[in-house]
């Protein structure tokens, strides 16, 4: 009789084994039907036995993120909420006139997607705003007007020139893109002015000592000067 003791297993270790025949048939059906629903067919294990993958045609859903339906063809852009309740408060206390108002949404929803820049001269924004009334007979901005109007805007800080035929926006009021975008654009047009925090774009928000926007009675002033 042998003395030596049998091997003895490690408890909770794992044990092999031995694979049937009826198994490998098993694996075997699994397989082709994988294979039959990715378009590759599979008819053994055998790996010599396979056929290429040639296409796989994918179905999507709507993507539950995609929540805009837009007017019209041209996008849509981002606005601050800030901003656009102060265009409505500007207008009713006629602290802004109408010509600087209808020149800065036409350029504000003329931006070239990313930049913050409308490519518009000025006669090019006179004929636009002008599009409608020419086919109602309805009553004409004049160019002049318009150039008036961007002067304006640009001491308030809602746009600047840039360039001829150019106009940059102030990104942090009105942009079309994404945020991504948007900061890219504002640390481009910070870095040209200097980084200076009381120069475009950055002198103009609501600020609490600035709440009744400042520049506004001055700009009816003014108009009422000119005018």
């Amino acid at each position: 009789m042998s003395s030596e003791l049998p091997a003895r297993r490690r408890p909770g270790g794992p044990r092999s084994v031995p694979l049937r025949a009826s198994d490998n048939v098993a694996y075997d059906d699994i397989l082709s039907v994988l294979g039959r629903q990715l378009g590759e067919a599979v008819p053994t294990a055998d790996p010599r036995g396979r056929r290429k993958l040639k296409g796989v045609t994918f179905e999507y859903g709507d993507d539950p993120r995609a929540v805009h339906d837009m007017a019209g063809n041209t996008g849509y852009s981002l606005a601050s909420n800030w901003f656009t309740q102060l265009l409505a408060q500007l207008a009713v206390a006629n602290s802004i006139t109408k010509s600087q108002l209808c020149v800065f949404l036409f350029v504000a929803g003329g931006q070239v997607p990313g930049t913050g820049i409308a490519q518009y001269t000025q006669q090019e924004i006179t004929d636009g705003l002008n599009k409608l009334a020419v086919q109602k007979n309805g009553k004409k901005i004049t160019r002049s007007t318009v150039n008036r109007a961007i002067k304006a805007l640009c001491e308030y800080n809602w746009v600047e020139k840039a360039g001829n035929g150019a106009i940059q926006l102030n990104v942090r009021l009105w942009f079309q893109g994404n945020s991504t975008a948007q900061r890219e654009v504002l640390a481009t047009i910070t870095s040209e002015h200097g980084d200076d925090p009381s120069a475009f774009p950055h002198n103009i928000g609501p600020e609490p000592h600035q709440e009744e926007f400042d520049f506004g009675q001055a700009a009816y002033t003014r108009e009422k000067r000119i005018g």
